[in-house]
């Protein structure tokens, strides 16, 4: 019996759109984005996204793809927001009789399709943009009405927790500890992609050499236009600072390659300590491998 839904991640590089690609098209699958980035418009090199140099479309090859470049640079979304977006795609592929295969590597996106999320207070607009303001104005200084458990450094995590307490006096950490609701997908097949760091270092500085050559830098244009906040984007700093001519190309392409594989150790340390794959394939994916979680249907 086909199961349910897949979860697809893997760090950074690591093979796993192309994975998922081969295996939705394998098992009549629905592709559905699991990343924070590759959900904007206008970034799609910066963030790997599959329509990286391709049209935007509803489909790559006859697979649909959805929640990728579906926001402008100029929103914000929530991990709330997210998974009501997820649900209704999850929704839509099982009312087609298509599997849902969730891909990306956003660890916090991840846990909320298998677990859910803690319940969260509505907020006004007017809280939601002074929180923002406060942010942008001197991200410490809004820090300090926050509890020393909440160690988040994000720009919108910040945001999203001053704006909790802005709107209910209690802070965010308050209510993460209530019991999750509405997890999208808590039985699906779980897979994970590990490539040895070596190759994955490797595959990182060929990616980003690239991602400037076949685009990045028009995109960094977009970002400095939308004014959207590159801390939000590994790339999306270095890209801006080429255009800028603040620094090199070579010392930026360094410190993207530098800060990628940084990102990608955090990955992998989010992977052991919370995610149970079912499936763990350490090495660059092959058809062999789709063949494998074909046969455990």
């Amino acid at each position: 019996m086909v199961q349910t839904a897949y979860i697809i991640t893997g760090p950074t590089a690591s093979g796993k759109s192309g994975f998922a690609h081969d295996l939705a098209r394998r098992i009549n699958g629905t592709i559905i984005n699991c990343d924070s980035v590759q959900i904007y418009r206008g970034i799609e090199n910066i963030s790997a996204s599959p329509f990286a140099g391709c049209e935007i479309t509803d489909n790559i090859d006859g697979v649909p793809y959805r929640l990728f470049s579906v926001l402008p640079l100029t929103d914000q979304i929530s991990v709330g927001d997210y998974i009501r977006m997820a649900r209704d795609e999850y929704d839509a592929a099982c009312g087609a009789g298509r599997v849902p295969i969730f891909v990306g590597g956003t660890g916090y996106y991840i846990n909320a399709v298998i677990n859910g999320i803690a319940p969260m207070p509505d907020i006004s607009d007017e809280n939601r943009m002074r929180a923002r303001e406060m942010v942008a104005a001197d991200i410490m200084v809004a820090r300090e009405m926050l509890p020393d458990g909440f160690h988040a450094t994000d720009p919108q995590r910040v945001a999203r927790a001053v704006e909790v307490f802005l709107e209910t006096g209690r802070h965010i950490t308050e209510f993460q500890n209530a019991p999750r609701v509405g997890a999208v997908a808590p039985d699906a097949v779980r897979i994970l992609i590990n490539p040895d760091s070596d190759l994955l270092r490797s595959r990182i500085a060929t990616r980003i050499h690239e991602m400037v050559d076949n685009g990045a830098l028009v995109e960094a244009t977009r970002i400095i236009e939308s004014n959207w906040d590159v801390r939000r984007a590994i790339g999306a700093a270095q890209a801006v600072a080429i255009m800028r001519g603040t620094e090199t190309r070579d010392v930026a392409i360094t410190d993207w390659i530098n800060k990628t594989n940084q990102y990608a150790k955090r990955q992998r340390t989010w992977f052991r300590t919370q995610f149970k794959p079912d499936v763990i394939i350490n090495r660059t994916p092959t058809d062999a491998d789709v063949d494998m979680v074909i046969s455990r249907i």
